[in-house]
């Protein structure tokens, strides 16, 4: 059972919203709003703050960053616990300054509510994930915590990201009124979950061939249908606080992109989807890979379009559509054979005899890396790399058999007017798309699975953690 309490606060505000609404107001808002921020007793509103871009962009704006005048310290009080832990009101303004900068969205009244929500949930998890790690690394005498020189080490190639070298990144971010133990206790909480989800799940995972050729082939069939080329937040609704509260915060989002903030720095705060690392990049998919009330926003959606927020059972999508591409009536397959030379007059005992001698080699080869090896090893049986082609260009007996099997599989023995032939096909993919490669699906389908196995291992802790918020 979850232990949640809501303790009033003291004092003139009436809460943590009232502090930290007046405290983030005064970073990037219209002069009537700064006065309502200065009646937080804050101290005298900064600069106003250009937004990056007009356009949805994966990339940050290489803008100088605007220059803060620094605040007058707030006292602090407590925002939140989190077991026995406290989340201070200067945390929680730090986390929500770190995201207004990192995510290029300028702050509203409108807004806020979820910078603080975001800013606050992640503060929590991040608590929740250290707290873990320290009690895991009591038990098993083991070290997982990040060290403050690999944390160093990420931070320099986040500066490199930026085009700036480490110092130069700290320095835009104190501008922007940001302490550096902010982002380092952000980027150390991050990079040692990661290392103990994957360290602890990622050997035992099993990615079965079945599982592979299965998507292969569902990859294949799809190949007739039309291609995206997307980027995805998704708003995990329960990490949200509801359905509704995701619902509001996506709406406020996709504003702030079309007004424009980077959608690559939005989904690196703010999505739950394991493409959040990538800046939300899908890549190319299918209309099978999404959620059905995804596809059908897809139907509608042009290219450099971004989406109105998608409802879907577990939470809230955001899609920008890079491209699109018309499916293809052709398949592209890589094929390899083992033949035995046989005329076409050939007596039914000769060909009894090659037929056998062909499933004989059949049942030894293992795969088409090891074809030619295998094959060389039996007389009177020659090995052929035919490449790639489309289907439709296959002799027809060689065609349906590439039609049917899967990469990886072998064909029975294949009577042609020159002899007996066992196709092994190593490839297939639609006709200019990229290859469909079998390492990639594999590592596709185990970040899917990590990522799974996290969300559910996050929602047991907050399940059994003991949260108060004042």
């Amino acid at each position: 059972m979850i232990r949640v309490r809501k303790v009033a606060s003291s004092g003139a505000a009436s809460g943590v919203g009232a502090a930290m609404g007046a405290a983030l107001l005064a970073l990037a808002v219209p002069a009537g709003v700064q006065a309502q921020a200065l009646r937080g007793e804050v101290g005298a509103p900064p600069p106003v703050v250009t937004p990056a871009s007009t356009a949805p962009t994966t990339d940050r704006s290489t803008a100088p960053p605007p220059t803060y005048t620094p605040m007058r310290p707030m006292s602090e009080s407590i925002a939140a616990m989190v077991n026995d832990e406290i989340i201070t009101t200067y945390d929680l303004a730090q986390r929500m300054r770190l995201l207004i900068a990192t995510t290029g969205v300028q702050p509203t009244q409108e807004n806020l509510p979820e910078f603080q929500q975001q800013a606050l949930v992640s503060l929590v998890d991040e608590r929740l994930q250290i707290q873990e790690l320290k009690r895991v690394q009591k038990d098993q005498k083991m070290t997982i915590i990040a060290s403050d020189d690999e944390v160093q080490d990420e931070l320099a190639s986040m500066a490199q990201q930026n085009k700036m070298n480490t110092d130069g990144f700290l320095a835009a971010l104190k501008t922007q009124g940001i302490a550096q133990d902010t982002l380092f206790e952000q980027i150390r909480a991050q990079m040692s979950w990661q290392r103990w989800i994957r360290g602890r799940y990622g050997s035992r995972l099993r990615i079965g061939e079945d599982q592979i050729k299965a998507t292969q082939a569902r990859l294949i069939a799809d190949a007739s249908k039309p291609q995206y080329d997307i980027s995805e937040v998704f708003i995990d609704a329960s990490r949200a606080g509801g359905m509704e509260t995701a619902t509001k915060g996506a709406a406020q989002l996709v504003a702030q992109i079309q007004q424009g903030a980077p959608f690559a720095a939005v989904a690196r705060q703010f999505s739950s989807s394991s493409t959040a690392a990538a800046g939300g990049d899908a890549g190319w998919v299918s209309p099978a890979d999404m959620p059905a009330e995804v596809d059908a926003a897809l139907e509608q959606l042009r290219p450099g379009q971004l989406s109105q927020p998608i409802r879907v059972k577990d939470g809230i999508y955001i899609i920008y559509l890079r491209d699109k591409r018309a499916g293809s009536g052709q398949t592209l397959v890589n094929l390899k054979q083992a033949a035995i030379a046989l005329p076409a007059d050939a007596s039914q005992a000769d060909f009894d005899a090659a037929r056998a001698k062909l499933e004989t080699v059949r049942s030894e080869i293992k795969d088409c890396k090891t074809l030619e090896a295998t094959v060389a090893k039996t007389p009177g049986v020659v090995a052929g790399d035919l490449g790639e082609a489309e289907t439709g260009d296959l002799l027809p007996e060689f065609a349906e058999a590439a039609k049917t099997l899967q990469p990886g599989q072998l064909s029975q023995p294949i009577r042609t007017k020159v002899g007996l032939h066992v196709l092994a096909v190593c490839g297939k993919r639609a006709a200019g798309a990229a290859q469909i490669d079998h390492d990639q699906i594999e590592s596709r389908l185990t970040g899917e699975q990590l990522s799974m196995i996290s969300r559910r291992y996050m929602r047991d802790l907050r399940n059994s953690a003991t949260l108060e918020y004042r």
